[in-house]
Formats: C-alpha cells, sequence, structure tokens
C-alpha cells in the first residue's frame, strides 16, 4: 500500500486527527496564515514578472529606420 492509495477513508482519518490533536482554533487561524502566504507569494511573483517585463522594454532597441541625411545638390538645381 503505497502513499497515493490513501483513498477518502484514509483522508478523513487524519483530519479527524489533526482536529483533534490541534483544536479547532488552531487550525482555522494556520489556514488563514497560509491563505496570507498564498496571497503574498502571488503577489510577489506578479510584481516580480511585471519589474522583468519593464526591464526588458527598457533594453529593447528602437528599429525605426534612420532618416536618410538631406543631399544638398539635389536642392541647388
Amino acid at each position: 500500500m503505497g502513499i497515493g492509495n490513501i483513498g477518502l477513508p484514509g483522508l478523513l482519518l487524519i483530519a479527524v486527527v489533526v482536529l483533534v490533536l490541534f483544536g479547532r482554533g488552531k487550525i482555522s487561524s494556520l489556514m488563514g496564515e497560509v491563505g496570507k502566504g498564498i496571497t503574498a507569494f502571488k503577489q510577489g511573483v506578479s510584481e516580480g514578472s511585471k519589474e522583468i517585463e519593464d526591464q526588458k522594454a527598457d533594453e529593447a532597441t528602437d528599429v525605426t529606420p534612420a532618416p536618410a541625411p538631406a543631399d544638398e545638390t539635389k536642392d541647388k538645381v
């Protein structure tokens, strides 16, 4: 029996044991902290990707062709 074959009864047993050991208040506060951590992680990832995009935009080169130099002999016809 591997760890992948726990099933629903096994998960329920684990949940009951955790509830008895830690108590309802401790588990709810722990889940709140996990939620805050996930939110902070997502915010950090989005800020990091925005910073990378901004850096790439700053490093992007201008690919518009330069205007041709004006030929002074053309004007003196």
